[in-house]
């Protein structure tokens, strides 16, 4: 699950698109520009001309299309949730929160750092924000099936709340190695799994409408 979160509807001022042809071959141009200028020059060394130089495309249809740096990393975003990522099924709770949290902690410790540079920016741009927060809704919604499954094994309480359960699961790797900008530690994707896990059994996370 990371920002490597169903996609959403994106902002009005957004052209819908058709996939495949011209149109959708422009946008991946785009969006693979977008990522490599990111990593390479950060969010204040981003620009329209920049990213169209990068991309091969003309700087007139990448300014019409997304007008600015914020649109660009709101598109790029938002393309990470047009996909079919499924969620990890090892059948158990501990097993799927850990193969959930490898996947999270393999896209903070990639090389070049793609996921923490769009975090980052996210906190540079309120449409890029609102975009990672698309992405967030996408994936904890997809892995919402996770905790349905446990509750069937009898691993969690029947009224369990999934987001909540999901989002103890993967914050520490997020306040870890984002936030805290801790090393690399190979041991902490299962030590949060096998927490929220037993957590979960105790109950700790019911609904509180309950």
């Amino acid at each position: 699950m990371e920002p490597d979160s169903p996609a959403t509807t994106k902002d009005a001022a957004t052209p819908a698109r058709r996939p495949g042809g011209r149109s959708s071959r422009v946008r991946e141009q785009v969006v693979a520009a977008v990522l490599a200028d990111l990593v390479e020059r950060g969010f204040d060394g981003m620009s329209i001309d920049t990213v169209a130089a990068r991309s091969g495309v003309h700087r007139a249809t990448v300014y019409r299309r997304w007008r600015d740096v914020g649109g660009l990393l709101a598109e790029a975003l938002d393309a990470t949730s047009a996909d079919d990522w499924p969620p990890p099924d090892t059948g158990s709770l501990a097993g799927d929160l850990l193969a959930l949290n490898d996947e999270v902690y393999a896209a903070l410790t990639e090389a070049p750092p793609v996921a923490r540079a769009l975090i980052a920016a996210s906190f540079r741009s309120g449409e890029a924000a609102r975009a990672l927060e698309r992405l967030w809704d996408d994936r904890y919604a997809r892995c919402e099936v996770i905790v349905a499954r446990a509750v069937g094994r009898g691993e969690a309480a029947p009224d369990t709340d999934a987001r909540r359960l999901l989002v103890a699961a993967t914050a520490p790797l997020y306040h870890g190695l984002v936030l805290l900008r801790n090393p690399p530690d190979p041991d902490l994707p299962a030590r949060a799994a096998e927490d929220a896990a037993l957590a979960a059994r105790a109950g700790a996370y019911r609904s509180k409408n309950a």
